[in-house]
């Protein structure tokens, strides 16, 4: 009896890799499917039954309109945070074994906190971190 080819089997168990991605595709499909078919069959069909669609403002009664619109100072200082927090995403592993690194790796982090505090001190002198 002859014995099949590596080849063969090698081609079967890679398609059938896709074939495990597509039932976990498309069981998860099922499963938004049922979710929101329940919803909408649980759901209470009220829909604008009192103060349902106000504005709450925990428990006080609404001032005003419910939307305010953000200053741009905010994302200013939004922006510097996500900049010096990536900076300690990048410190703190290289923290732990800089002695290990040697010479280079200490300069190396060193020009990068110098560009970064460069960036820090032109905001600064240009006055884009005074509030007011």
């Amino acid at each position: 009896m002859r014995q099949p080819s590596k080849g063969l089997v090698h081609s079967v168990t890679y398609y059938g890799s896709y074939g495990v991605v597509l039932a976990v595709v498309l069981a998860g499909a099922l499963l938004v499917i049922v979710a929101f078919g329940a919803a909408r069959l649980i759901a209470p069909r009220r829909p604008n039954v009192g103060g349902k669609r106000t504005t709450y403002e925990c428990g006080i009664d609404p001032v005003g309109e419910g939307w305010s619109q953000s200053q741009v100072r905010y994302y200013v200082y939004g922006f510097l945070f996500v900049i010096f927090d990536v900076e300690s995403v990048f410190l703190f592993p290289w923290a732990r074994v800089f002695q290990t690194l040697g010479y280079q790796a200490v300069v190396s982090m060193a020009i990068f906190i110098g560009i970064l505090a460069v960036g820090l001190l032109y905001a600064w002198r240009k006055g884009v971190l005074t509030w007011v």
